[in-house]
C-alpha cells in the first residue's frame, strides 16, 4: 500500500507547535489519521495535520510537500517518465528528471507554450505584464546570495528548463503541431513506468506548491496531488500523451493538441475496489458527454451533500444543476478563489443572486442570477498572493471529482485537460477534511471585496447591457 510517506509523520509536531491557540486541543494528542485506499497516495500542500521544511525559507510549515511527492515518484522510475504539465520551474524536479535520464530512463516532457522557454533566455521587453512579473519572481528565487544580481552560476542551478536543456531532456510544447498554440495545454500529470499516474491541481512551481520567494506570508496556491498505482489507468494517460507527443521535437509536426486530438469518451478502470473514470477534454459542444456534461451528471446523483473547492466556476449549466439539487434538499458548500469569484463571468455571483457588468459594461450572455441567493457560498481566507487553486468536488462523501479541469466552457471545449471521477469514501474523507479546513474562517455571501466591485460597476454602468454572443473565455490560466 502506498502511504503518505513523511506527510503524517510530523503531524504530532505540528499539533504541539500550534495547539496553544486552539481551544479544546490537548497537547500531545495525535490527530485522527485517515486511511487511504490501496494504491493511492494523496497530498495537500496546506494540510493542517502534517508539516515539512520549506525549501524557500527553511522554516517548518503546515502541509504535505507536493514537490517531494513528485521527486519520490520520479526517483522510483526504472524505464519511462512522461510529464505533461502547464508549467515546470522547480529546479529539483528538473534535476531529478535529468538524473533519471542518465540512469537510462526514457524521459519526455510536454509544456504549455507560454512556459516552454528557459527564463534565463527571456527578455522583459518581449514579455506580457504577466510574463514580466513571473520572470521577476523567478529571478528572486534564483538569487541565492540575495545580492540583487543573478549570476550565470545561479541561472544554471535555478532555471529548471535550462537544467532540462543541458541534461538533453526532450521536450515539446503545444506549438509542435505547427500552430501558435490553441487554448491551453493545461494538463498536470506524470506517468511512471506505465504503472503509476500522479495528477491533480498543482503546477510544478514554487507558487503552486511552496509560496513565493521574498513573500514570507505566502504558502503557495492551495493545491493537491494524487498518486494512483494502476497500469490500466496509466495506459489511458499514455494514450493521451502519445497524441500530443507525436514524433517529438521537430520532425513531421504530427503532434495533436486541443480539438485536433481524436476525442475520447469517458473511460473507467478498477483500482482495487474503486472505480476511477477519466476524461481528456476538449470536446465539441455537440459531443455527448463532454466535461461539463460529466460534472452535471455527477452533481445530479447527489442525495445529501455537495462540497466544491474551485479556482474558476463559470459554467451556467452547472449553476442550474446546483440550484435544482438545493431545491431538492441537498446541502451545498462552495468555496471559490477570491480573485475569480468576483469576475463578471463568475457563477459564484449568480449563486449569490447578483450580476456584475464587465469593464465594457456588458453582462455575460445568458446570465441567470438566482432570484434568491444560496447559503453556503463563500471564499477562503488566504495569504496575500496565494490562490485557491483546487478543482475538486465531493459528492455524498463518497465520490471525488478532481484533475486540472476548471469548471468553465473553455476547459470543456478548448483546453487540454484531465478530469477524474473517483468513487471511494476513503479518498473522499481526505478531500472533505481539506474542505473542512478551508471552511473554517471562510467569508460567506457577498464579501466586502465583492461589494466594492459591485458598487463601482453600478456607478459606472448602471445595470449593464446584455451581451448577445456567447463567450467561453474564463481568463483562467491555472
Amino acid at each position: 500500500m502506498l502511504r503518505l510517506r513523511g506527510f503524517i509523520a510530523t503531524g504530532l509536531l505540528g499539533l504541539v507547535a500550534s495547539s496553544c491557540s486552539q481551544a479544546g486541543v490537548v497537547l500531545g494528542q495525535k490527530p485522527v489519521d485517515l486511511t487511504v485506499p490501496n494504491g493511492i497516495e494523496v497530498g495537500f500542500n496546506h494540510r493542517a495535520v502534517s508539516r515539512y521544511r520549506s525549501p524557500l525559507s527553511g522554516a517548518w510549515r503546515n502541509g504535505d510537500n507536493l514537490e517531494q511527492m513528485l521527486i519520490n515518484a520520479i526517483n522510483s522510475a526504472e524505464k519511462e517518465i512522461l510529464v505533461a504539465v502547464q508549467e515546470l520551474s522547480l529546479p529539483r524536479i528538473a534535476e531529478s528528471l535529468v538524473a533519471a535520464s542518465r540512469q537510462g530512463v526514457n524521459v519526455k516532457v510536454i509544456l504549455e507554450n507560454n512556459y516552454s522557454t528557459p527564463w534565463s533566455q527571456q527578455h522583459e521587453l518581449d514579455l506580457s505584464r504577466h510574463g514580466r512579473k513571473r520572470l521577476q519572481r523567478l529571478k528572486v528565487e534564483a538569487d541565492q546570495d540575495q545580492n540583487g544580481v543573478v549570476s550565470p552560476e545561479e541561472e544554471r542551478k535555478s532555471d529548471a528548463l535550462l537544467i532540462l536543456q543541458n541534461g538533453q531532456i526532450a521536450w515539446i510544447d503545444d506549438t509542435e503541431d505547427g500552430s501558435k498554440g490553441s487554448g491551453l495545454m493545461h494538463h498536470k500529470f506524470v506517468v511512471i513506468d506505465g504503472e503509476r499516474v500522479i495528477t491533480g491541481s498543482a503546477n510544478f512551481t514554487n507558487s503552486g506548491i511552496h509560496g513565493d520567494a521574498g513573500a514570507t506570508q505566502t504558502r503557495g496556491n492551495v493545491n493537491h496531488l494524487i498518486n494512483i498505482q494502476s497500469p490500466a489507468l496509466a495506459s489511458i494517460f499514455k494514450e493521451e500523451f502519445a497524441q500530443m507527443w507525436g514524433d517529438g521535437p521537430g520532425g513531421s509536426k504530427n503532434s495533436r493538441f486541443g480539438r485536433n486530438k481524436t476525442a475520447q469518451p469517458l473511460r473507467t478502470v478498477k483500482v482495487g475496489s474503486m472505480n476511477v473514470s477519466v476524461l481528456f477534454p476538449p470536446h465539441a459542444k455537440t459531443h455527448s458527454g463532454h466535461g461539463l456534461d460529466l460534472i452535471e451528471d455527477q452533481l445530479g446523483r447527489a442525495k445529501k451533500t455537495i462540497d466544491l473547492a474551485l479556482f474558476v466556476f463559470s459554467a451556467q449549466q452547472l449553476t442550474n444543476k446546483l440550484a435544482e439539487k438545493i431545491s431538492a434538499g441537498v446541502k451545498l458548500r462552495l468555496l471559490a478563489d477570491p480573485g475569480f469569484a468576483s469576475r463578471s463571468f463568475s457563477e459564484v455571483l449568480d449563486l449569490l443572486g447578483v450580476a456584475l457588468p464587465d469593464r465594457f459594461c456588458k453582462l455575460e450572455a445568458g446570465n441567470q442570477p438566482l432570484p434568491k441567493p444560496l447559503k453556503g457560498i463563500g471564499t477562503p481566507r488566504l495569504a496575500r498572493g496565494d490562490k485557491l487553486h483546487h478543482k475538486f468536488a465531493v459528492i455524498d462523501n463518497k465520490t471525488v471529482i478532481t484533475g486540472s479541469f476548471n469548471w468553465s466552457p473553455s476547459a470543456a471545449h478548448t483546453n487540454d485537460e484531465t478530469l477524474l471521477v473517483i468513487e471511494s469514501p476513503q479518498l473522499a474523507a481526505h478531500f472533505t477534511r481539506e474542505m473542512d479546513r478551508m471552511w473554517r474562517g471562510a467569508e460567506l455571501g457577498i464579501t466586502a471585496r465583492m461589494q466594492r466591485k459591485l458598487d463601482r460597476q453600478t456607478r459606472k454602468c448602471g445595470s449593464g447591457v446584455q451581451r448577445k454572443e456567447t463567450s467561453t473565455s474564463t481568463g483562467a490560466k491555472g
